[in-house]
């Protein structure tokens, strides 16, 4: 009976397995994203089901009721979150991943604590159990960075904590830190387990995340994130070696390659390597000023906007994370329609990195019904740009500042934007005059085919609802 069990365990592994990765597949494409979304979630379910089965399996009860709790937490919170604020829900998640990842190799290295034992002294049995404390190791690293990492970047997505904290010395320090850990984690696999060193490395690591993303702007958090969820998913597969779980290989390294191939193209998506993410201290402001663009930011009200519209022949809408915050995404697909029922061309313009997390302005598109195929991304809507009548810009900052193209003392320079000013007339939706989470003036605004209709998103967009329903036909 029991080859039989080992057999279903070790069949719905593989078919929790197979379903992680037709999963992902699904969810690369926002036509069946949605599905893929579900079949991950079924294979997670299955896996999670078969493990109740493993041998040796016991404390049944507090099993059951963490997952009651977890998962009514998680179903609450998932309904209730703002679209605003889901890339601090997708931090503190990710984060809470890695943290479970840590706990685990915490469980397996407390296990092994004990008096040393010394290189000379390894038995064979000896040579799996320091390999398995070195996984242990490897795994609760990687997971505390991330989780403390995480907290860190939940809390500057949340207003929380200032954009950066920079002071003198902080690379040495974070230097210093990690050979501290490293050092700590060689004694603990060399035979050191004592209680008292597993704490310190815990506690090493998890400085070490905090340390790490204090000094990181605001601009590069959708890189962050997803570098987070990258190692996440290492340490998770890292953990399913200690514990021999196939369905945690498996399913920690389909999220570590996603994660690590998706922090890739983010930072190509900005013209930065990831140590220059990480160490460039990029997002925390530049000296450029309204005196050094020249000219002014020239004010339009709604009535005209509309009409220049509604008269248009191609429109490109171009959403940030402005848009998210007004959460006008509805009231903008609403205005859409209207010009497309007056035979306007429109388009959306989606850049990489805008919002505060990867795929942040499709997720809000897709969820006021805007069709995939009026969506395009940046590197096929630019060559339209100089074809457009009007580009409306609503939210969004640093990812269509020109000055990326031309200043090359700007913290954004060579970051491709969308060519935004190529446009024949610009009309920017802004609440105020401030800067972009890069800190710097916006060229553009002040470019001579460009005009502000300053005022919060939603009513903006709704103040164009009302006017082109207005114009005669």
């Amino acid at each position: 009976m029991s080859d039989w069990i080992s057999i279903l365990i070790n069949a719905s592994y593989l078919l929790a397995a197979l379903l992680f990765i037709l999963g992902l597949k699904r969810m690369s494409s926002p036509r069946t994203a949605r599905g893929g979304v579900v079949w991950a979630g079924l294979g997670m379910l299955l896996a999670t089901v078969a493990t109740f089965f493993l041998p040796g399996m016991h404390n049944f009860a507090l099993i059951g009721l963490a997952l009651v709790l977890g998962g009514a937490v998680a179903w609450v919170t998932g309904r209730r979150v703002a679209m605003t604020s889901m890339p601090q829900m997708v931090a503190i998640y990710n984060g809470l991943g890695g943290g479970a990842a840590a706990a685990i190799g915490a469980v397996e290295l407390w296990r092994f604590a004990g008096p040393p034992q010394g290189a000379s002294q390894l038995s064979n049995a000896a040579l799996v159990a320091v390999s398995t404390i070195a996984l242990a190791v490897l795994g609760s690293l990687i997971g505390a960075v991330s989780f403390s990492g995480s907290m860190i970047a939940f809390a500057k997505l949340q207003g929380w904590i200032d954009r950066r904290f920079v002071f003198s010395g902080q690379r040495l320090i974070n230097g210093l830190l990690f050979l501290l850990l490293v050092a700590a984690g060689v004694l603990l696999v060399w035979g050191q387990l004592s209680p008292q060193l597993v704490i310190a490395f815990f506690i090493l690591a998890l400085l070490l995340g905090v340390m790490m993303t204090l000094p990181i702007g605001g601009a590069d958090m959708p890189v962050v994130i997803s570098l987070y969820n990258a190692l996440t998913g290492l340490a998770v597969a890292v953990d399913g070696f200690v514990l021999q779980n196939e369905a945690m290989i498996v399913a920690g390294t389909v999220v570590g390659a996603a994660g690590t191939l998706l922090t890739q193209l983010m930072a190509r998506a900005m013209n930065r390597s990831l140590g220059n993410v990480l160490f460039g201290n990029f997002g925390g402001g530049g000296a450029t000023s309204e005196q050094e663009i020249g000219g002014a930011q020239k004010p339009i009200d709604a009535a005209d906007a509309a009409v220049m519209m509604a008269y248009a022949e191609r429109v490109v809408i171009v959403p940030g994370y402005g848009l998210a915050v007004a959460q006008a995404q509805h009231k903008v697909w609403e205005f859409a329609q209207l010009l497309i029922q007056r035979g306007v061309k429109v388009r959306f313009a989606i850049h990489p990195v805008a919002g505060r997390m990867p795929g942040h302005m499709n997720v809000l598109l897709a969820e006021a019904g805007v069709p995939y195929d009026l969506i395009a991304d940046m590197d096929d809507i630019n060559p339209e740009f100089p074809n457009t009548d009007v580009a409306l810009v609503i939210g969004a900052n640093d990812v269509v500042n020109p000055v990326a193209k031309t200043d090359p003392s700007s913290p954004i320079y060579g970051m491709p934007i969308l060519d935004v000013g190529a446009a024949k007339n610009i009309i920017v939706i802004k609440r105020g005059r401030g800067t972009g989470f890069a800190g710097i003036e916006n060229a553009l605004f002040y470019a001579d085919n460009t005009r502000m209709l300053f005022g919060d998103g939603q009513q903006a967009v709704g103040a164009l609802v009302t006017e082109v329903k207005m114009v005669d036909g």
